[in-house]
């Protein structure tokens, strides 16, 4: 082992290195979706498992996530979004994270939007935030200016099967989605998403 330089010392390290460009906005990507525990709990609402997440500020609840490129041009690249829950102004925020959940199950389950069958259904529902948490599915990349002014990249919507370039995305894109099909037509949920 070469130890050329003090473990406290650090003139001698290489200056760090500018940050990353932004992916432009519009972008397509495949991504897994972790979730950061907040350990707020609402055993009336559902919501266990500590993965929500509580604002001191605002008292508004969302999941804080981690999304994560897997594959292209980008991949390794992080993003984080909220996905909202429960705002005491009003439905919309919790709203806008249900639509949200409900098109990440339906990219990451190849379940075409329109699709009301019983295992379209089947493959909507989730027995808790865990189901939610290592999800991979396509999302289109936004940007959106930080705490501090800056721009960063964001996820706020995730593509569905019924957009045009799905079935190319999600078969070169997707290692663990067996059945995410290339076909294009609304698929069957896999049998791991049917009803209990």
């Amino acid at each position: 082992m070469n130890t050329t330089s003090n473990w406290n010392d650090f003139n001698d390290a290489e200056a760090q290195q500018g940050g990353f460009d932004l992916i432009p906005k519009g972008t397509t990507v495949p991504v897994r979706m972790t979730i950061k525990p907040g350990g707020h709990d609402d055993h009336a609402q559902g919501w266990t498992g500590g993965y929500a997440t509580e604002s001191f500020e605002t008292g508004a609840v969302y999941l804080a996530c981690e999304f994560v490129v897997t594959g292209g041009k980008y991949a390794k690249r992080k993003m984080w979004s909220n996905v909202g829950l429960y705002s005491k102004k009003g439905p919309t925020w919790g709203q806008m994270g249900r639509s949200f959940i409900r098109a990440a199950l339906n990219s990451a389950r190849n379940v075409h939007p329109q699709d009301n069958s019983p295992q379209a259904a089947a493959a909507r529902r989730i027995s808790s935030f865990a189901d939610l948490d290592g999800i991979e599915f396509l999302a289109r990349v936004d940007v959106e200016k930080d705490a501090k002014g800056e721009d960063r990249n964001v996820v706020k919507v995730a593509v569905e099967p019924d957009h045009k370039d799905y079935a190319a995305l999600m078969g070169t894109a997707s290692k663990s989605s067996a059945g995410s099909g290339n076909s294009g037509a609304p698929a069957q949920a896999a049998p791991a998403y049917a009803a209990p």
